[in-house]
């Protein structure tokens, strides 16, 4: 898995964002899936009671992943560094340490280990590359997924 990637050499392009009222609180999840060749674009969004973002973060991931019926190459587009960096860069380490975060004398669980798991197998079957972007800068794909999202947890308030 590479830091970033050209959007137009991916075979499908997926969008996430995670949200949240409170943290812990209410969440929702979104995504919008791109098949750029096809123009085929599917959104999907979620929500739990009493969740974090950084849940709801991943559950975008692994919702929009479940959606693929066989391997593919992928630009994941997330505001999320907490995902970004949990695919690119911790996920190994954690993996091999157990699922713990640390130094040996001072190790601890990961966070959210049920969901990286699930993630972990999901992106075992793909080539996803990340690309970063601001949240609440503007970018259509995101700032979509972010009103979904939002959506989506209203009916816990």
């Amino acid at each position: 898995m590479t830091k970033s990637h050209d959007e137009n050499s991916a075979e499908v392009i997926l969008f996430t964002d995670g949200a949240c009222s409170g943290n812990p609180g209410p969440g929702g999840w979104a995504f919008v899936l791109r098949h750029p060749s096809s123009g085929k674009e599917i959104e999907r969004s979620g929500a739990d009671r009493e969740t974090t973002n950084n849940r709801m973060e991943l559950m975008a991931v692994i919702e929009g992943l479940e959606m693929l019926k066989r391997p593919a190459t992928i630009e994941l587009v997330t505001d999320s560094i907490y995902v970004g960096r949990g695919l690119s860069e911790w996920m190994a380490k954690w993996k091999a340490n157990g699922w713990r975060r640390g130094t040996k004398g001072k190790s601890s669980p990961v966070k959210n280990e049920d969901l990286w798991r699930h993630l972990d197998g999901l992106v075992a079957k793909h080539d996803i590359h990340f690309t970063h972007v601001r949240g609440h800068s503007g970018h259509p794909e995101n700032e979509r997924c972010d009103a979904l999202a939002v959506a989506a947890y209203q009916k816990f308030l």
